[in-house]
């Protein structure tokens, strides 16, 4: 029978690496093994641990939770077509600021290593000693954070810095003006109970693992499109091998998130599948709790976010076009890449 039961420090240990992770200076989190491939960092334990406890979870009649980024529809702007245009009109700072804003986003993810927790157990009727949501706060939620934000105390950078490196090798730390990540867009429901039967500490929190979970799923899209711009070929022409390895540290960014997906699938699958105690002295079944939430949670990321945020950025990337020699020929074939369902919400 597999190993269910784990220790912080064995979920935060690293492989073995035969080489480490180091670019243009910059020590970075994770390593390389003996054959060249990259290895995520603490995973040489979690993956097992995240498997073994996937495993169990099935044995007992449950799954993760059937989501993945495919479930976030609507337009982006800047698309990839979109983006490559700018680039080509010597208006790269939008690429830029996406690079910079995305490591600024990832060194906030640090705080959930530190955040306050609640211990699921005091929720849940079954026993979770055995189970992921057992071992939250005994190394996973900590090395989840660590990834993000490194550990700068130890001059290691995590994603963060990897962003930044990556957008160093083809810009410079200093090409535009530095920006900070835009307010979010807030929800017209935003404070509403949407799981009155249990604890609001409760509530806070699993609401926060389904948040993260779609972040993820978001973040997923928007890397991908990242690594195309990096390889398209008449981008970049005089950094094109800088401009592959920006792209491949995208894809080891990428290959640590499919830890971070999979454990949230993970947690929220078997969370689903439990009972907790309500506030009522009674219990509920966890997907009867949850599922609710997460219905909506995904009605808005997929209806009116997308839109308004896609407008919001047009219409920061549009005065930017504007102020070109020749703003509006680059606007005209800007807007005729846009996504088919964006210009409705343009106008």
């Amino acid at each position: 029978m597999s190993k269910l039961l784990f220790t912080r420090d064995e979920l935060m240990t690293d492989h073995n690496f035969a080489s480490g992770h180091v670019v243009e200076g910059q020590v970075l989190h994770g390593g390389f093994s003996s054959d060249g491939d990259y290895l995520p960092p603490r995973s040489e334990i979690r993956g097992v641990a995240i498997a073994s406890w996937a495993d169990a979870l099935r044995a007992r009649g449950g799954d993760l939770l059937d989501a993945d980024a495919s479930l976030l529809r609507g337009p982006r702007v800047p698309n990839s077509e979109q983006q490559r245009l700018l680039i080509r009109e010597g208006l790269g700072q939008t690429f830029w600021n996406t690079l910079t804003i995305t490591g600024k986003i990832e060194g906030r993810g640090r705080m959930i290593a530190d955040m306050p927790f609640p211990d699921m157990q005091e929720l849940v009727v079954e026993d979770i000693s055995e189970m992921a949501i057992g071992h939250l706060k005994k190394g996973l939620l900590e090395a989840h954070g660590i990834d993000e934000g490194g550990q700068p105390e130890k001059g290691i950078g995590g994603h963060d810095v990897m962003w930044f490196v990556a957008r160093d090798l083809v810009f410079g730390p200093e090409a535009f003006p530095d920006i900070e990540p835009p307010q979010g867009i807030s929800r017209a429901e935003v404070g509403r109970r949407w799981m009155p039967q249990i604890p609001q500490p409760y509530e806070l929190a699993l609401s926060f693992l389904m948040n993260l979970l779609v972040i993820e799923f978001r973040a997923e899209i928007g890397f991908a499109n990242t690594q195309e711009t990096f390889r398209t070929d008449d981008l970049f022409t005089d950094k094109r091998a800088e401009a592959e390895l920006a792209a491949e540290i995208v894809e080891r960014i990428r290959t640590d998130e499919r830890i971070h997906v999979e454990s949230l699938r993970l947690y929220i699958g078997e969370l689903r599948s439990l009972h907790f105690k309500t506030e009522g002295g009674g219990t509920a079944l966890g997907s009867d709790v949850l599922d609710p939430f997460w219905e909506q949670l995904i009605a808005w990321a997929t209806g009116k976010q997308p839109h308004i945020a896609a407008e919001q950025q047009y219409n920061v990337i549009k005065e930017r076009i504007l102020k070109h020699d020749d703003g509006e020929r680059v606007l005209a074939r800007f807007e005729a890449l846009a996504d088919g369902d964006f210009m409705v919400a343009a106008g």
